[in-house]
């Protein structure tokens, strides 16, 4: 199970072998064992114990920030697997398998936005946005065949044609929602309105699901392929990352056309700053758990989401570590 320290105030210790939770309502006493993950949010408090409980139960600690972003985690000094994979993994990167790599990531993206595009329109009863569909097609084909002199200048030709494909995306999506929750653009940190506030929650979450799958896997996430030039951040989650972001789309859309979102789940300063308050977390969270726990058939394999995502981890890392490659 996933531990969510969430409410302001509350703190987390270690008490007779299990964990203890105070907040200002409740006390909750849970087993060590049944702790896959912890997620501690701003204004929470923890005490050494937890922390090596959590290292010797190799036990997921990680620490989010005001907008739901995974902002540092705690794990141990080994990674899932032997070091050939990581040291396969810096080959792989300049590689035109590599590229080959991002190029697969983002064509599942496109097609994942096409697919939600449609399901909105269907569930809405309205026809379909032609004209955004047509432009990720359009982006999609140009990601397949685009060449460049060299690597740096083609994946700055991706992310142009990223920047076109989510404008158009973004826009078609807006058009989809009940009115109340229609929004100008994507804004981040801080938000501009109530979709995106939660959207930005809901990618920090996928963020350290990801980030999780490939430490565990023996990937290292600093070592990235498009992403791979910022410094001092998980590049390489922010490479997988991109066909998974539907799941966090879906999710925010899906409460949006239930209209079960009200203006007690933010704190708006300045009219036009959003943050995500303690109730929309509370219902988020939980929707975005139920939704990755929920059993989904890929591959001919039933497994919940987060199954498939490390599975997706898992056979990148068996493909490197056999991974050979050498530059003429």
């Amino acid at each position: 199970m996933q531990l969510i320290i969430s409410q302001v105030g509350a703190a987390l210790s270690v008490r007779g072998g299990r964990y203890f939770i105070r907040t200002r309502e409740q006390e909750q006493y849970v087993p060590v064992h049944e702790v896959r993950s912890i997620c501690l949010h701003p204004a929470t408090q923890l005490t050494h114990e937890v922390i090596m409980t959590a290292l010797d139960q190799n036990t997921d600690l990680l620490f989010f920030d005001r907008t739901g972003f995974p902002a540092a985690r705690v794990w141990g000094h080994q990674f899932g697997s032997i070091a050939t994979i990581r040291k396969n993994q810096l080959s792989f990167a300049l590689s035109p398998d590599g590229t080959d790599w991002v190029r697969t990531l983002l064509h599942r993206k496109a097609d994942n936005q096409q697919a939600l595009l449609s399901l909105l329109a269907l569930r809405r009863q309205v026809p379909v946005p032609e004209a955004a569909l047509q432009t990720l097609r359009h982006y999609k084909n140009k990601i397949r065949y685009h060449q460049a002199p060299d690597r740096a200048e083609l994946f700055g030709s991706f992310r142009g044609f990223e920047g076109i494909m989510s404008k158009h995306y973004f826009r078609a999506l807006s058009e989809l929602l009940p009115e109340a929750y229609r929004f100008e653009r994507r804004s981040r940190q801080p938000a501009a309105d109530a979709f995106n506030a939660l959207l930005n929650y809901a990618y920090g979450m996928l963020y350290a699901h990801i980030e999780t799958a490939l430490i565990k896997a023996g990937l290292d996430p600093f070592v990235g392929v498009m992403h791979r030039d910022e410094y001092n951040r998980p590049v390489l989650v922010y490479d997988l990352i991109e066909p998974y972001r539907l799941w966090a789309d879906f999710v925010v859309c899906h409460l949006c056309q239930q209209e079960v979102v009200t203006a007690d789940f933010f704190e708006v300063q300045n009219g036009t700053h959003y943050w995500l308050d303690q109730p929309g977390k509370r219902i988020l969270i939980q929707s975005m758990n139920d939704y990755l726990h929920e059993l989904v058939v890929l591959d001919g394999l039933s497994r919940s989401r987060l199954v498939h995502l490390e599975r997706e981890a898992q056979q990148l890392a068996a493909r490197l570590k056999k991974y050979e490659y050498s530059p003429a």
